[in-house]
């Protein structure tokens, strides 16, 4: 029976992922920074582990915590809207601490185990707005982007030790909470000169639209995760596709 730690369980992709595991038979360790254990199904073969992606100590302490682990999910992230002028640097660092370095980190702390086995599946969870850049997400963009670029890199550097590395890249779901945790933490609120950028953009996310579903980035997750031919990028959820189509 395999083993899969996910990072960011307490809702979202992240949860469904949790549970599509669970429900195929598989051994779960699933990660929050606030761990609760109600939103997921008991289990013998559930384990619900506290974990700050940006902390070293809490990293090696959840890492340790878990054991031998067949796959690693990088999915805890975090959101941001508002233009560059209005996005003070400490919440910029902040998004790549968590976004970026939080998923290097977390890689950092598993490749041992899968380098001395030689076996193991990394997959990274970014996000179609590194295919078609949107206003307002500058900074969320670059942090994803990042990933993207450290995602194909590492793969070249683990495939002679047989360590799978891959990308899923969701759509906009608008029944996770991104949108509703990136306005909670904006605190200068958006520059008077981008208002009109900011009613279009808002104007547009309430057109009818294709979306992303947190079950289909569960399902593109399996497929990483389960499928050597996987590609190095999967798309997941019909405007996801449409994006990757498009580009």
């Amino acid at each position: 029976m395999k083993t899969i730690l996910i990072t960011g369980c307490s809702s979202g992709f992240g949860l469904a992922t949790a549970r599509h595991f669970l429900d195929r038979d598989w051994n779960v360790i699933a990660t929050m920074r606030t761990p609760r254990e109600d939103v997921l199904p008991r289990s013998s073969r559930l384990s619900v582990l506290p974990l700050d992606v940006t902390s070293q100590e809490s990293i090696r302490a959840a890492v340790d915590a878990a054991g031998p682990i067949d796959v690693l999910v990088n999915n805890a992230g975090i959101g941001w809207l508002n233009a560059l002028e209005g996005t003070p640097m400490e919440v910029a660092r902040s998004i790549f601490e968590t976004n970026t370095l939080g998923t290097m980190a977390m890689t950092q702390a598993v490749l041992p185990q899968f380098r001395e086995r030689r076996e193991g599946v990394i997959v990274n969870v970014t996000s179609t707005v590194t295919l078609r850049p949107l206003s307002l997400l500058s900074v969320y963009t670059a942090s994803k982007a990042a990933v993207n670029a450290f995602t194909e890199s590492l793969a070249l550097e683990l495939e002679p030790f047989n360590v799978r590395v891959r990308l899923v890249l969701p759509g906009r779901s608008p029944e996770t909470r991104f949108g509703e945790n990136a306005r909670a933490r904006m605190q200068t609120g958006y520059p008077e000169p981008y208002v009109d950028t900011v009613q279009r953009v808002f104007a547009g996310w309430q057109q009818p639209s294709a979306l992303t579903t947190a079950q289909d980035v569960a399902e593109a997750v399996w497929r990483a995760a389960n499928d050597p031919a996987c590609p190095m990028s999967t798309p997941a959820g019909a405007d996801a596709i449409e994006w990757a189509a498009a580009r």
